[in-house]
């Protein structure tokens, strides 16, 4: 967790996985603790607005409540942390937003930024050892949607067998169902209908004259007509958006037969098709695909931001600076916000097995010395330019990760005690 080296998790709830993924290990565990439930809360916000970042949220959610439970152990009061965030995030974004770069305008370095936050999300995750050929993958699909961000049109289909590399991007729209019996097993320039013929049975004779008339028109319309029999299914929601394709035809993955509508309108659909030795395998690579979520908000919001604990030692020196103009015990709080964003890249470094004190006091005098783009190289232990690394993210997700943060960890300071109300007796009993 947290880092291209962090150690994943056995989760036993019903069925047994392991991932590394935040937002997975916090929404399986039991938790009766009202203050962790916001922080799991928080990591649900992150997960469902930008797709990413679920761990580093939590992480300095958690170090900024760290911070301000030693403020207030030096007797300063809780309102006064909290002007102090505020003063804190204020600065620490505005330095998040003058470094952020959008390349929107050049087709070619956008989609190398696309590539690069794909790449760096996977590096954490089980498809760290394939990330060039994941990011290519995901980037291919995101940009077919053609400037879209619903990422219902990219259908995911898991087949057991093969390995990773087996998976690839089919520019159509797969179903995991089976051709009606009779029916032809491709069909060309065809149209695509969906009719609720399901309880037939149960409607009466005058209605049934009905469908069947409705029926009978549709076949003396058309003339070839292939049946999908049962379409309560996942994915049938998308098919009325095809509208039309230029093939449909049973293919076989594996040993396994689907539908496949080929030659269909790009922005429209698209399925990648994951393969892996076991279901664990397949699961967790499908939610290391997470990267979909990020790459279609960067679509959207174009800018990005270095990673490699360079953006937050960049937002720590930016609040280190603020602290100075600071009055008061406030400047106490907003020191102790610099010290909380700059254990990210602490947290880091450990996760990688380096030795953490040396490499972050070699980023922060780097950063000061006006290397804005400098960050830690944990493949070589060492301190390294990000920006030649190409390791970046999307400028949306680090914003979403600071302001999450920061109120969390506001609504908390702000709670001097717990209180368990006891349910309420229901009269006559």
């Amino acid at each position: 967790m947290l880092g291209p080296k962090g150690m994943n998790k056995i989760l036993q709830s019903g069925s047994t996985g392991d991932t590394n993924n935040g937002a997975t290990i916090l929404k399986a565990i039991q938790l009766d603790n009202a203050a962790a439930k916001i922080l799991v809360n928080i990591s649900k916000v992150q997960d469902d607005e930008v797709g990413d970042g679920t761990t580093s949220v939590t992480v300095l959610s958690a170090e900024l409540l760290r911070e301000a439970e030693k403020l207030i152990s030096h007797k300063i009061h809780p309102q006064t942390i909290v002007d102090g965030y505020r003063i804190a995030s204020r600065a620490a974004l505005k330095a998040l937003e003058a470094a952020a770069v959008d390349n929107r305008s050049d087709e070619q370095k956008f989609r190398e930024d696309l590539f690069n936050i794909a790449r760096t999300t996977l590096s954490s995750k089980v498809l760290s050892q394939d990330k060039e050929y994941f990011a290519n993958l995901a980037v291919d699909a995101v940009l077919r949607l053609k400037g879209s961000v619903d990422l219902e049109h990219i259908q995911i289909i898991k087949k057991v067998g093969g390995k990773l590399t087996d998976s690839y991007l089919d520019e159509g729209f797969i179903l995991d169902k089976t051709i009606a019996v009779n029916s032809p097993k491709r069909l060309e320039n065809a149209k695509i209908l969906i009719a609720n013929t399901w309880k037939l049975a149960e409607l009466e004779r005058a209605e049934r004259q009905k469908m069947k008339a409705k029926v009978d028109a549709i076949a003396a319309h058309e003339k070839g007509i292939m049946v999908i029999e049962h379409a309560d299914f996942e994915g049938v929601e998308s098919l009325p958006l095809l509208g039309r394709c230029g093939v449909i035809e049973e293919i076989m993955i594996g040993e396994v037969k689907l539908i496949e509508f080929s030659s269909v309108a790009a922005g429209k659909a698209c399925t990648v098709v994951l393969r892996g030795s076991t279901n664990q395998m397949i699961d967790e690579a499908e939610r290391s695909l997470h990267a979909l979520s990020v790459l279609s908000q960067t679509v959207k919001e174009t800018r990005t931001v270095l990673r490699g604990g360079c953006a937050e030692m960049l937002m720590s020196c930016a609040v280190e600076e603020e602290a100075r103009n600071v009055q008061g015990k406030k400047a106490l709080a907003v020191e102790s916000f610099a010290k909380a964003l700059r254990q990210i890249p602490t947290i880091l470094a450990d996760n990688a097995g380096l030795d953490s004190s040396d490499l972050v006091a070699q980023l922060r005098a780097a950063h000061f010395s006006g290397k804005q783009d400098a960050g830690l190289d944990l493949d070589n232990g060492t301190i390294g330019s990000m920006r030649q690394l190409a390791v970046t993210e999307s400028y949306k997700l680090k914003r979403q990760v600071v302001s999450s943060a920061t109120e969390a960890s506001e609504m908390i300071i702000r709670v001097d005690n717990i209180l368990r109300a006891a349910p309420r007796k229901r009269e006559g009993v």
